[in-house]
């Protein structure tokens, strides 16, 4: 090996990081001047219909770090989603408003039932831990639509939203929308530093090998179910902004259609990058209001796209902006 080859070969994962943080800087940036358009544009739904993608961006880039760096493909994942929009809908039923207070009840109810679920799913592989995620996430589902106390099958509507320590300030869409930004830009903060992290080295080297991981002193296991129960933990916040953004709570925010959905804006945006998700969440709910204009069948369109890019661009969406922006051999 060359002098010059050994020392291309580290700058390109440096290069890659700087250059995926260029891309997450500028569409965070992006997002944040949506009102700034909403409101010359004399068009105040812009702001809340963006609200709802930055909540799914959160899901979906939640998704990615067990998907993408554990290999683990879970088809259960918006039961999360669920549990953090019913936390906000029956917490509010009973007079508790205050969105922490919410918030700190979603996450617990989705880290206790992702230790369950993925201690027991985790044993399983390939095809098999794809069922049992299923199968968890449909009996969540079936849970709280029997719930008529609550909605039932219909959900419920919420009154107003969430309290901030008293203050009722995410009654403005506006306020709402940058509390999302901000949560979207503090969890991927968050992703990227366990990503980079000696846990997400770790996690990473199971998806290419369990077993190597194994013979030099690792326990997959541990890790796994860590990364499972941190996941679901990051979802569960999406669900309470979810809850506030649309004031309503429905089990069909946490059926397999959504979990579907969920895969495919990480299929769609880039497996393994982070900020795929949330790209592929920003161009999935797009197309849904912009196809849906012409036709209730836009997920023919969708499905249309998502084939193309597999095709063309098996890393997604990312991988397209990599090689045309992404360091050169």
């Amino acid at each position: 090996m060359s002098a010059a080859s050994s020392a291309t070969e580290p700058t390109a994962p440096r290069v890659r990081l700087l250059s995926r943080t260029v891309a997450a800087s500028a569409i965070f940036v992006l997002m944040a001047l949506i009102p700034v358009v909403s409101h010359l544009s004399d068009d105040p739904f812009l702001t809340l219909a963006f609200t709802r993608i930055l909540v799914f961006a959160i899901a979906a880039l939640s998704l990615d770090l067990i998907l993408g760096f554990g290999a683990l493909v879970s088809f259960g994942h918006a039961a999360y989603v669920g549990f953090g929009a019913y936390a906000v809908g029956v917490l509010m039923r009973h007079g508790v408003t205050d969105i922490f207070v919410q918030l700190a009840c979603a996450i617990g109810l989705s880290a206790v039932f992702a230790a369950i679920t993925g201690a027991i799913a985790l044993r399983t592989r390939g095809v098999y831990f794809i069922m049992i995620t299923l199968a968890f996430g449909q009996m969540a589902y079936f849970f709280f639509t029997s719930l008529s106390a609550y909605g039932g099958d219909d959900g419920m509507s919420l009154q107003n939203r969430s309290t901030v320590l008293g203050s009722d300030v995410l009654e403005s869409n506006l306020v709402l929308f940058y509390v999302t930004l901000g949560t979207l830009v503090g969890l991927y903060l968050m992703a990227t530093a366990i990503v980079n992290s000696r846990f997400g080295r770790v996690l990473q080297g199971t998806r290419e090998d369990a077993l190597r991981m194994q013979a030099i002193g690792f326990r997959p296991f541990r890790y796994q179910l860590a990364a499972f129960m941190i996941a679901g933990c990051m979802a569960s916040v999406a669900g309470v902004l979810l809850a506030n953004q649309a004031e309503f709570v429905s089990p069909a925010y946490m059926s397999w259609h959504r979990s579907g959905e969920l895969i495919v804006m990480v299929i769609l945006g880039g497996v393994g990058t982070l900020l795929g998700g949330i790209v592929g969440a920003v161009v999935v709910l797009l197309l849904e209001e912009w196809l849906s204009i012409f036709t209730t069948h836009w997920r023919m369109g969708l499905g249309l796209l998502l084939i193309l890019v597999v095709l063309f661009s098996p890393k997604g969406i990312g991988g397209i902006f990599e090689r045309v922006f992404g360091p050169r051999k």
